[in-house]
């Protein structure tokens, strides 16, 4: 079992993978088993809004991120020249090390799931300083837990159930909490669909 970006779950895993729930954090930019990403941009920076930062350096975690890439480029994208938007888009390979990118001045703008960016806000505050929120993406399924797609449904049922019984498990409340994790909702595949049908993968803005 592992829990992996909802856009894997529609495309490039999605035959290689099945998806057992989706938790429900405790986190703002989280409502029941959605979640958005954070717009975050250097503390010095004189924009109030990704859309009309044209011709400058986004960093992305990964090209395969919704929560970094995916849900940042829908918003700038219908404000696309040229076809593109962005000057230059940067791979750092984690949110943390975007972060860092924009604190340091070496990219403009970052999209970073709002679990990720609290969490850091929480436990690791020197990770965000330096940079500050413009808003948040649309929403989306929250990253779903996942298991191979070689198993079958009553093996699929028992790690569900198990994930149920650990959730009201009361040794693990405090665990929890730290995690921001409020409840966790059994769900499928097609629960992140909506990502596909929300979220256009449009890469103008590269």
């Amino acid at each position: 079992m592992s829990q992996c970006c909802g856009f894997d779950i529609v495309h490039r895993y999605k035959h290689q993978l099945q998806v057992l729930a989706t938790p429900w954090f405790n986190a703002p930019g989280c409502s029941k088993g959605n979640y958005s990403s954070a717009i975050v941009v250097p503390t010095d920076s004189s924009y109030d809004d990704v859309t009309e930062m044209a011709g400058k350096v986004a960093v992305v975690n990964g090209p395969e991120s919704h929560s970094g890439m995916n849900a940042l480029f829908s918003l700038v994208s219908p404000h696309s020249r040229n076809s593109k938007f962005f000057a230059e888009i940067k791979i750092s390979g984690s949110h943390s090390e975007s972060l860092a990118l924009l604190a340091e001045g070496k990219a403009d703008v970052a999209s970073v799931d709002c679990i990720t960016y609290e969490l850091l806000g929480r436990y690791r505050p020197a990770a965000i300083k330096g940079t500050r929120q413009l808003g948040l993406t649309y929403s989306a399924p929250a990253p779903p837990y996942v298991t191979a797609g070689k198993f079958d449904m009553e093996t699929i049922k028992r790690m569900q159930n198990a994930l149920i019984d650990a959730f009201e498990e009361q040794n693990l409340i405090d665990s929890l909490q730290t995690l921001l994790l409020k409840k966790i909702e059994i769900s499928s595949a097609a629960t992140y669909q909506r990502i596909r049908n929300d979220f256009k993968h449009n890469l103008r803005a590269v």
